[in-house]
């Protein structure tokens, strides 16, 4: 038996896996590999910071799940996975960032060893951790394998939150909104960025309401004035400035789910067009947030916000908000939904979502963000914190 602390209840983790099941069932799949770690760690608990190394889930009809990575991380998957220990193989070392052999030529074995070598097989072509030497690997040494695309198979069905997850991601919003309360406190004129980050790192790490805090999948991202003109500059050693707006995109964790939220400051006298982007930001928000509900689609949130945008002459081409929960780097979101025109998706009860309106001015940029919950009757915001530009004169 596994001697694993887990973090959701057994029962939690086999309706998640009847889930997947049901759409590998669909789709004719025998076995899907899932070589995405938020995906992994959903399946099964298992967390650790490995996925620098090729490792995946293998998940077949019938049976435990079998974890399979690198040998020293086994002990890693002993204590976090719920997996019986014959259930988790590890590769020998010499696999690792080899120029002469694949760990996935390892993979095949194993999936051969357990009857799989002629098996439906999806995998997760499009995702961070598949690289192509993995893929020509797999099609080499299973040549009686048939293969397809599973990409997304399992993130669709972590779609709509447990009420365990749901809790989760209260505690990850706490913690962001500490860290926005610290950030008005602190920054000022000729405060260094990078000691500002470092305290934001602390108070991430402490926790809020009695409840510790994990690393989030995305760094800080703090740029002020013309950097804030492009959207994923991080942070250096220059000081906050006077007459410049510095939006902070941050993001609270906890276990792995993370809160993101977004936040404007404006140290200084804040000029008209700020003003008039917040006024037009704000409202867009509602009249999106009126939309957010069950029975309605992510286009119509999508919809409602770019047209009051557009009606006080603001634009904004890129979608303006995505499925969030579980995640591990390099990005805090569930690549699946998305607000934006043409994705009609409808909105249920549990599902958790990043509606993040934001402008990029011609000398700045301006996020007042959310994380939104769709409950049965409507939207909840998860955080507390002011939905306003914060000025500091």
């Amino acid at each position: 038996m596994s001697e694993a602390v887990l973090h959701f209840s057994h029962d939690e983790y086999q309706a998640r896996i009847a889930k997947t099941r049901a759409e590998m069932s669909a789709r004719g799949l025998d076995l899907v590999i899932v070589s995405d770690p938020s995906n992994m760690g959903w399946l099964t608990g298992y967390d650790g910071w490995s996925f620098y190394v090729h490792q995946a889930v293998l998940l077949g009809l019938e049976g435990e799940p079998v974890w399979w990575g690198r040998s020293m991380d086994a002990n890693g998957a002993y204590r976090t996975a719920f997996m019986a220990h014959d259930n988790i193989i590890g590769y020998p070392d010499h696999f690792v960032q080899s120029s002469e052999r694949h760990p996935m030529d390892h993979l095949s074995g194993v999936i051969a060893g357990r009857g799989w070598q002629g098996a439906r097989i999806g995998v997760e072509m499009d995702n961070y951790w598949f690289t192509a030497a993995a893929w020509e690997s797999l099609k080499s040494h299973l040549p009686d394998a048939t293969f397809s695309d599973a990409n997304g198979l399992v993130n669709w069905q972590r779609a709509v939150k447990s009420p365990a997850e749901t809790g989760f991601m209260r505690r990850a919003a706490g913690i962001v909104e500490r860290m926005h309360a610290t950030i008005v406190d602190m920054a000022e004129p000729g405060l260094p960025k990078n000691a500002l980050v470092a305290e934001l790192y602390k108070v991430s790490i402490e926790g809020a309401n009695g409840h510790w805090g994990d690393y989030p999948a995305i760094v800080p991202m703090l740029p002020s004035g013309m950097d804030a003109t492009a959207p994923h500059l991080t942070w250096n050693d220059q000081p906050f400035k006077s007459g410049e707006s510095t939006f902070f995109e941050i993001a609270g964790c906890y276990r792995r789910y993370n809160c993101p939220q977004s936040r404007t400051l404006f140290l200084g006298q804040v000029p008209q067009k700020y003003l008039d982007a917040e006024k037009a930001v704000l409202e867009a928000v509602d009249k999106g947030l009126e939309q957010a509900k069950p029975g309605n689609t992510c286009e119509d949130i999508a919809i409602a916000f770019y047209d009051t945008l557009e009606r006080h002459g603001f634009s904004k081409d890129s979608r303006t908000g995505y499925s969030i929960g579980l995640s591990y780097p390099p990005d805090w979101g569930e690549r699946t939904m998305s607000f934006r025109r043409g994705d009609k998706t409808v909105l249920e009860p549990g599902m958790i979502f990043h509606f993040m309106p934001a402008l990029w001015l011609d000398d700045g940029g301006l996020e007042i963000t959310e994380p939104i919950l769709i409950t049965d009757t409507g939207v909840e915001c998860l955080c507390n914190t002011p939905r306003k530009l914060f000025v500091k004169g």
